[in-house]
């Protein structure tokens, strides 16, 4: 298995599934999110292009995203793309210069998704992502890995939730038919424990 694509609505875990998933099967895990974070953070031109619309809960313009993608998976054997892409025009850019062997749809609820987002925090420090709920850190408040302090992101609050999810329920749920037109895609429960959904993944890709 080479090239893999994580779909999943908003607060599925597919970040952290994502990381299990690349690193059971040998590949690059690529987080569009994580990269656009990064890079609003450094207060690049392309971070300050990306915060207006993140900061809304809105899509990124596909041809940042796809030039970006682009640069990341040249050269690579194998390449896990975690949430990504999410419209059918990004969907259609990819194929021109990656070839998708198989895509993964983790199916939940939109209950349980705001339910998750509530309850998600991120390390201040090294951007390790914990749940409340699902993945709680060892000691409230701070992080497993290096001790920083967990923090709620904006983009989870409760209004801007509700707009990630309607952008998804219109831009992101078309490539589910995209895909399974193709033969491509398969569909795991991701309304349960992580290492559950992982191992799933892990040995649907391998069959």
């Amino acid at each position: 298995m080479r090239n893999v694509v994580l779909l999943g609505p908003p607060g599925a875990g597919k970040g952290t599934i994502a990381v299990r998933v690349a690193e059971a099967l040998g590949l690059l895990h690529l987080s569009t999110g994580e990269v656009l974070r990064d890079e609003v953070a450094r207060g690049t031109e392309l971070g300050k292009l990306a915060q207006a619309f993140m900061g809304r809960g809105e899509l990124v313009p596909d041809d940042v995203v796809l030039a970006m993608v682009r640069d990341r998976v040249r050269d690579q054997p194998g390449v896990l793309l975690d949430g990504f892409p999410r419209t059918l025009a990004q969907a259609e850019g990819l194929a021109g210069f990656l070839r998708v062997d198989a895509v993964v749809d983790l199916v939940v609820t939109k209950d349980e998704v705001v339910r998750r987002l509530g309850n998600r925090r991120v390390c201040s420090a090294c951007g390790a992502v914990y749940n409340l709920v699902t993945q709680r850190p060892r000691v409230e408040g701070k992080c497993d890995r290096c001790g920083g302090a967990l923090v709620q992101r904006p983009d989870d609050a409760p209004e801007v939730v509700a707009r990630r999810y309607e952008v998804y329920e219109r831009d992101s749920r078309p490539l589910v038919d995209y895909y399974a037109r193709q033969g491509l895609l398969r569909s795991v429960d991701g309304a349960r424990p992580p290492d559950r959904v992982a191992a799933d993944v892990v040995a649907l890709l391998r069959s």
